[in-house]
């Protein structure tokens, strides 16, 4: 490694910079480097600016992407080579405003009934009942889950920020189902060394055959089961500051976003109409397994089930074919639950 890779990488270090994010600043500057064959710090803030030009319009790269590579370049010759604005400016692309396109409730639910997996369906039920980012949901620990509480603990999410998202009754169950069947040590949704987690790209590709398997052909990511859940308690009538803190966003102007995507349906939830007497039935649509016996037992978490959940209260019963139907979202009662938070 190069004193001046060195240099840089410790100045994100030390600003407390995302892994990710620092790869993809170090990224940044490889790749202007080998665009001219010359070291990063020989390249003059004209040549960059025509680097970052020919990214856009002769790469074809989204504007998203040169963005991050332009911040990337930016912090280099600003912080590690100490260069001032007036002598190193590099405008940022201006970005299109586009609202992401947001999963139906039936669509949610038929995205977890062609899963089979189970433990692949609890791992998008969670994503989606309670709102994680991929990074959060993989990095997810066996100790996070707190059934006394239902809450589940974010640690260190986006922002080096710590929160308690929802955690239903009904996802407590499925979770516990799949505690049962596969029995995880320290990582909520391990590899299959057991050692490590799940990746989040293989997240990624779980829920695209699960996409493809139900036939969704909405273009969004799996990011757009937070949106999905996001959107579903606006519609629910859930208030916008219990949302931003079930989110983790630090500015309620990023959640007030949420209401560009609100559908306004009358068969959709409204702060009327989620008090109404058919407010239930439109959230009976995710599928659940038969318990022979109460399932709402308490325990501090996940790790000591064998305290909670007693080998004879939690046995499966056979499979009938109403076990296929949806009978609650993972985050049913949202209301409640809100309140509760």
């Amino acid at each position: 490694m190069s004193p001046l890779r060195q240099q840089m990488q410790n100045d994100m270090v030390i600003r407390g910079m995302a892994a990710r994010t620092q790869e993809s600043y170090l990224s940044a500057v490889r790749g202007l480097a080998r665009y001219y064959r010359r070291p990063p710090d020989a390249v003059s803030v004209e040549e960059v600016q025509s680097y970052v030009l020919h990214l856009l319009q002769e790469r074809g790269l989204s504007v998203s992407t040169c963005s991050l590579v332009a911040n990337g370049l930016r912090f280099f010759y600003r912080t590690t080579l100490g260069q001032t604005e007036t002598e190193f400016y590099l405008p940022r692309p201006k970005q299109p405003q586009r609202l992401p396109q947001i999963l139906s409730r039936e669509e949610i639910a038929k995205l977890f009934e062609v899963t089979t997996n189970l433990k692949h369906r609890v791992l998008l039920m969670t994503t989606y009942g309670a709102g994680l980012r991929v990074s959060e949901v993989a990095s997810l620990k066996v100790t996070d889950i707190d059934s006394q509480r239902l809450t589940i603990r974010v640690q260190q999410g986006k922002g080096a920020k710590d929160r308690y998202p929802l955690l239903s009754k009904r996802l407590l169950l499925e979770l516990r189902r799949y505690w049962i069947a596969y029995r995880p040590k320290q990582w909520l949704f391990p590899m299959r060394d057991g050692r490590h987690p799940i990746a989040a790209r293989a997240v990624q590709k779980i829920y695209y055959n699960a996409k493809r398997k139900a036939g969704i052909a909405k273009q969004c990511v799996i990011h757009g089961l937070r949106h999905a859940f996001a959107t579903h308690l606006l519609e629910a009538g859930v208030d916008l500051h219990t949302i931003q803190r079930l989110l983790g966003h630090g500015h309620l102007s990023t959640t007030m976003r949420y209401f560009h995507l609100v559908s306004r349906r009358e068969d959709h939830f409204t702060a009327r109409s989620v008090r109404g007497p058919g407010a239930k039935a439109l959230l009976n649509r995710v599928p659940t397994a038969r318990w022979a016996g109460g399932a709402a037992g308490g325990g501090g978490g996940l790790s000591p089930l064998r305290a909670s959940l007693p080998q004879h209260a939690y046995a499966l019963r056979s499979a009938t074919p109403r076990d296929a139907r949806y009978r609650d979202l993972p985050h049913g009662g949202a209301r409640r639950a809100a309140r509760a938070v």
